[in-house]
């Protein structure tokens, strides 16, 4: 039985469902810091910026330091990096230090999320499909769950979210450290230097272009839509909780049958093209609150589809191992994309209405971008089912990760 798993499988799981509420936590939060700071948009998505450019760094080295470690040692170091990251973050009274704890949060997610898909897989008993179930359902209540905590425990102080997370990932090192056995290296090691030779190949450094892209339209939702919603940390947690639950639920239902029945570049081209509108109209009703609230939920259906689509096809488009070529497309998509936040916020201050427009702009130009590569992409298309992964697979869950991470 799928639910019938030993109590190291549901220690990491639990410790994956904190772990991916990473992103959308902070969402609710974001105004309360500024008000109480008295901080600009401009400073408070340093948050996203520092976060995600030190996540992106990192997995350069994530597979150099697993195949040295271990899994679970280096499981364990990404907890105890989030665990200080997040409870030093929530202790600052200056946006610098809130920004540089973010950005040691972000080390710790890079080392966990790295390494919990195969030690859920390794650990769990019945088929390896069963496992990957139990670990996209725990994605996909992480991602749905950050803002939702993040908007409870703000509505009393923005440092509770902080706090939370740390608290929550004390309990589940604790549960780790107990449950999981030793897990020495295996296998050869991994050079920190193979994610960046692999961009060499023309198809990964095309669709990480492309992500990095519309990583601008992504986190102008994310880091600017709290400001001109003018909502309080709970109601824009409930908002940024529908966005999250419609982001898992195409990620994992409804991305693989578009993929079967239209093929990998129509359904992202579609889903970017769904996106890029869906910013175009929030660009136009900036000033109308319900336009913003629908315009974030809808938004998350498009990017769920996105991001397993543009994922999967990294894993395939490229002859390296599909970890090196992870790694790779996360450095491009995070790293170059962590100016985004800080570019929404900054153009923000000018005029509400212009992080709307231009990552609308950011959205389209990746799919100009994208559509050079369309000879290879159309080679995956060819194989049976449009090179679609059967649910359950490992390359389906590893594209989850990676995409929605």
């Amino acid at each position: 039985m799928m639910w019938r798993q030993p109590k190291t499988v549901w220690s990491v799981a639990f410790a994956c469902v904190i772990a991916f509420m990473g992103i959308g936590l902070v969402d609710p939060i974001l105004k309360p810091i500024a008000d109480d700071l008295g901080a600009g948009p401009s400073q408070v998505s340093l948050l996203f910026t520092s976060y995600m450019a030190v996540m992106g760094l990192a997995m350069l080295g994530t597979g150099w330091v697993s195949s040295r470690t271990g899994a679970k040692r280096t499981l364990l170091l990404g907890l105890v990096v989030i665990i200080i990251g997040a409870g030093l973050a929530g202790a600052q009274d200056t946006i610098g230090g809130i920004v540089a704890f973010r950005a040691v949060w972000g080390l710790g997610n890079a080392l966990f999320i790295a390494t919990a898909l195969a030690t859920i897989v390794s650990a769990a008993s019945g088929s390896v499909g069963q496992a990957i179930i139990l670990y996209e359902a725990a994605l996909g209540v992480g991602i749905a769950a950050g803002p939702l905590l993040g908007g409870w425990l703000g509505a009393h102080s923005w440092r509770w979210p902080f706090w939370g997370v740390s608290v929550l990932m004390a309990v589940a090192f604790v549960a780790i450290i107990t449950t999981l056995p030793a897990t020495p290296p295996t296998g050869r090691r991994t050079s920190i230097a193979a994610p960046l030779r692999a961009l060499t190949h023309r198809g990964l450094l095309t669709v990480g272009i492309t992500a990095l892209l519309y990583n601008f339209g992504f986190f102008t939702l994310l880091a600017w839509t709290p400001f001109p919603l003018g909502l309080g940390a709970h109601a824009v947690g409930l908002v940024f909780f529908g966005w999250g639950v419609l982001l898992a639920f195409t990620s994992v239902v409804v991305a693989p049958r578009i993929q079967r029945r239209f093929g990998t570049l129509p359904g992202l081209v579609g889903a970017l093209i769904g996106f890029a509108l869906v910013l175009v109209a929030m660009a136009l009703g900036t000033g109308h609150q319900p336009v913003l609230v629908i315009g974030v939920i809808l938004a998350g259906a498009f990017l769920g589809i996105n991001n397993t689509l543009i994922t999967e096809t990294v894993m395939k488009i490229s002859p390296v191992e599909r970890g090196v070529a992870s790694a790779a497309y996360s450095f491009v998509r995070f790293g170059g994309g962590a100016v985004a936040p800080w570019l929404a916020g900054t153009l923000g201050e000018r005029a509400a209405n212009i992080p709307f427009w231009v990552g609308a702009g950011a959205v389209l130009l990746a799919i100009g971008v994208l559509l050079t590569a369309s000879p290879l992409i159309s080679a995956i298309d060819r194989q049976p089912g449009h090179g679609a992964e059967p649910q359950g697979s490992a390359l389906e869950a590893e594209a989850l990760t990676v995409g929605d991470a």
